[in-house]
């Protein structure tokens, strides 16, 4: 079995001697700076730092505001060490984006309890990312099935995303609906191909069977915890403005606004790209449907606030999406 490897950060020789004796049974990498601890961090790929505080520059905070920040390197744990014993301090640490925090000198065993701890979680931390990256995969999957909706969630991320951004929202919300718009038609890997990529009109139980995809959709992501903020906006992103949508048929600000903002996204990408029943509308029409429809389908707020959006910037969708999983775990 691998050993776990765990890169010691300190100025001083002694305590990297201290710690390698005290973690004998880690593959133990050392780095006397910041600079060769981040260089390191992501060419050794530990499993664990344990990162003095106090050091020439960067300091130990320096170091970990850079390895939090770094897709690359934020889901590794990091122990900081100091000899500052105030609450104070301790605090400011795990602001800072510390995972836990020991004072010198420190108990061994309190060190290797601690130690232990950390590698365990982020052993399961790593089984959830692949749980997560199944779904991801699964939702890929479901669009390469058909020619017209490749990309679709992709793009329709995108759109929602720079919508919310628009509208201010956090930073935090702004996630939740990029990785929903990428998941939002999950669901319709349930739908057997002969309706999902019929040529023509939908029958009316045809079309029963198609209103299905959002449940089957929130289903399917209710089993990883990560994915909870995003439940509503999957399953209600057919809802209308009116109350005639489906699944739960809620009206007005009933809807949750990520999943109002889900649904113009969706009709605006579904409008514009090719269909296996229809060609792309144009631009100018696919807006003049969202005006015509703002009130009984869409939030006519955010309708006007998305078009006059569209029309103010160059709406190229650039390659800068990172993964639902990746977005998700940047929270943390």
């Amino acid at each position: 079995m691998k050993r776990p490897k765990i890169l010691i950060v300190d100025d001083q020789q002694i305590n990297r001697l201290l710690l390698r004796k005290l973690l004998k049974e880690y593959t133990i990498i050392e780095a006397s700076n910041g600079e060769a601890a981040l260089r390191l961090a992501i060419a050794k790929k530990p499993d664990l730092i344990i990162l003095d505080i106090i050091m020439p520059k960067p300091d130990g905070y320096s170091v970990l505001s850079t390895l939090k920040s770094n897709p690359a390197t934020w889901l590794i744990p990091v122990i900081l060490v100091s000899t500052l014993q105030g609450l104070d301090e301790k605090i400011k640490s795990l602001e800072n984006g510390a995972d836990d925090f020991i004072s010198k000198p420190f108990n061994p065993l309190e060190l290797k309890a601690r130690v232990k701890s950390l590698l365990r979680i982020k052993k399961l931390q790593e089984e959830l990312v692949m749980v997560q990256h199944i779904v991801v995969s699964l939702a890929t999957a479901m669009e390469a099935k058909d020619d017209y909706s490749a990309n679709h969630s992709l793009r329709t991320s995108y759109y929602a995303g720079k919508l919310a951004k628009r509208l201010m929202l956090s930073d935090s919300e702004q996630k939740h609906i990029r990785v929903a718009g990428f998941l939002h038609d999950l669901g319709k890997i349930g739908i057997k191909d002969r309706i999902l990529c019929k040529p023509a009109a939908l029958s009316e139980d045809e079309f029963e069977v198609i209103k299905s995809h959002p449940l089957i959709g929130e289903k399917i992501c209710s089993s990883i915890s990560a994915f909870a903020p995003i439940l509503p906006i999957i399953r209600h992103h057919h809802e209308r403005f009116d109350g005639k949508g489906y699944p739960d048929g809620l009206k007005g600000t009933a809807i949750p606004l990520g999943a109002r903002i889900m649904a113009i996204a969706d009709a605006y990408d579904a409008l514009t790209t090719d269909r296996s029943y229809r060609k792309a509308y144009s631009k100018s029409t696919a807006w003049e449907i969202l005006h015509r429809n703002e009130g009984p389908q869409w939030d006519p707020e955010l309708v006007k606030i998305f078009c006059q959006m569209l029309k103010e910037e160059d709406f190229l969708i650039h390659h800068d999406f990172a993964s639902p999983t990746l977005l998700l775990l940047a929270e943390g």
